[in-house]
C-alpha cells in the first residue's frame, strides 16, 4: 500500500505508535503532536508512516536500534 493511499488520520496512528516505542516517557498527546506535523511535510508524508518515523528519529536513534 502507497502512503497516498493510507487516510491521514491512519498514517498520524502509525507514525505516533512508532514515535512512542521509542519515547515512551513523553506524553503521548505530544507523539500524536508530532506524528501529525510530520503528516504535514510533503517528503515524509509520501512514505510509509514507520519510515518517516525512522527517518525522524535518525540522528537520535543508536545504530542497533533503527
Amino acid at each position: 500500500m502507497d502512503s497516498d493511499e493510507i487516510p491521514t488520520d491512519m498514517w498520524i496512528y502509525y507514525c505516533a505508535k512508532r514515535l512512542k516505542q521509542h519515547w515512551r516517557t513523553v506524553d503521548p498527546a505530544q507523539l500524536d503532536e508530532l506524528a501529525t506535523d510530520l503528516a504535514g511535510d510533503v517528503n515524509l508524508r509520501a512514505m510509509s508512516p514507520i519510515a518517516a518515523a525512522a527517518l525522524f528519529l535518525e540522528p537520535v536513534l543508536r545504530p542497533d536500534e533503527a
